[in-house]
């Protein structure tokens, strides 16, 4: 009797060791039996960015544009016979926290990265990432430097001189003013990024800063001083490369103070402006964004996207929204190209490959940014359109 309770105690062990086998975690942080994930029944997608606090606009945009991605292919079939699984890590916008979140997503079993929603976050463990042979598809950080030293990190989204460069050109090209104004956050990179690229270019082009005016994280609830600075000057446009937090309380102060053909002229952190002023939506009268993504497009696959994302979330999408859905198109579209998860062999196929998003058309270099065409929204009676379309 002893001898068979002791076989069976052997037999139940010998299969908890086969599990424990089958369950482990290959060299890039995906669960399975192989580095190419070949054991895998899903491919896990990691995200980490403020989903609470004063930026959690941007954070949920992310997550419900991937989320909805994730559904729509894994309805499709999946990505070579598996299943997408996403998770999104609340960092509340701090770089320290997106440490631990990525630490987290690792743990999990991560196979793909789609980076930190603000730059400060995915800067923070664009290194621990690279040493992983994680690849990373940027969705939202636009900062020059935020993938740098990472020759597997890719940005779906514009970054910053390049926004402050189309910025610029933008105006010349548009003929919307000869002198502008500037308002920007010395102390934040994005805002000072996209102000030394703008200005660099006005140079070029003839474009005169007539006025300049700056705030930092202390000083970011009185902008009286520099708005009268602004107003004094005359100018017609007014570039605010700040995000809409802070933008929606210098649009505040500055109502009613303006010429009335006055614009404040911004770029990506404008978005969600709306949501920001909701308790009165002409405060954001006469703003531009740039953007290279328009909810009121005609183009077919903007309306399917649109459509889908209002039935799920009852929101109209935002750039955010849509970066992080073609993120999750550009990730299937590379592992597909691979047959890989590897972060290397990602990268390999990415700079190969076009992608049709939502967001343009999409192909991207060896520094791993994308090339795509950029445009401007207007913002009046709480309604965003196409600037180009205005008359």
């Amino acid at each position: 009797m002893k001898k068979r309770v002791f076989a069976m105690l052997m037999a139940c062990m010998m299969a908890l060791s086969l599990v424990a086998c089958g369950n482990k975690t290959n060299d890039n942080g995906g669960s399975g039996d192989s580095a190419d994930g070949a054991g895998t029944e899903t491919i896990k997608l990691g995200v980490v960015g403020p989903l609470t606090g004063g930026y959690a606009n941007y954070g949920l945009s992310v997550q419900h544009g991937a989320q909805l991605a994730v559904d729509e292919i894994n309805a499709a079939g999946g990505v070579n016979g598996k299943q997408l699984e996403l998770s999104a890590q609340d960092s509340q916008g701090d770089p320290e926290s997106a440490v631990a979140a990525y630490g987290k997503l690792m743990d999990w079993g991560m196979n793909v990265f789609l980076g930190g929603v603000l730059s400060g976050e995915t800067a923070s463990v664009v290194a621990a990432a690279k040493a992983d042979d994680m690849f990373i598809m940027e969705t939202t950080g636009s900062a020059d430097k935020c993938i740098d030293g990472n020759d597997k990190a890719f940005r779906i989204c514009f970054y910053d001189s390049y926004q402050g460069t189309a910025a610029a050109d933008y105006l010349k090209d548009n003929a919307l003013a000869d002198e502008v104004g500037v308002f920007y956050q010395s102390d934040n990179d994005y805002s000072a990024g996209l102000y030394n690229a703008f200005v660099a270019e006005c140079e070029k082009t003839g474009v005169t800063i007539k006025e300049t005016q700056t705030f930092t994280t202390a000083t970011n609830t009185d902008f009286s001083t520099q708005v009268n600075a602004l107003v004094n000057s005359g100018v017609k446009v007014v570039f605010i490369p700040i995000y809409a937090e802070e933008a929606s309380t210098f649009l505040t102060q500055a109502k009613g103070k303006f010429a009335e053909d006055v614009y404040f002229f911004g770029a990506d952190g404008l978005d969600g402006i709306l949501g920001k002023v909701s308790q009165d939506v002409t405060i954001a009268d006469n703003v531009l964004m740039m953007t290279p993504f328009a909810a009121d497009s005609a183009a077919a696959n903007v309306q399917a996207f649109v459509s889908a994302y209002q039935a799920n979330y009852n929101a109209t999408p935002d750039q955010f929204a849509a970066d992080a859905y073609d993120a999750v198109y550009a990730i299937k579209a590379a592992v597909e190209k691979a047959g890989s998860t590897s972060g290397a062999a990602l990268a390999s196929a990415l700079t190969s490959l076009t992608v049709e998003g939502v967001t343009g058309t999409m192909t991207w270099g060896s520094d791993g940014n994308t090339n795509k065409p950029a445009s401007a929204i207007l913002y009046y009676d709480g309604v965003g359109t196409l600037f180009d379309s205005q008359d």
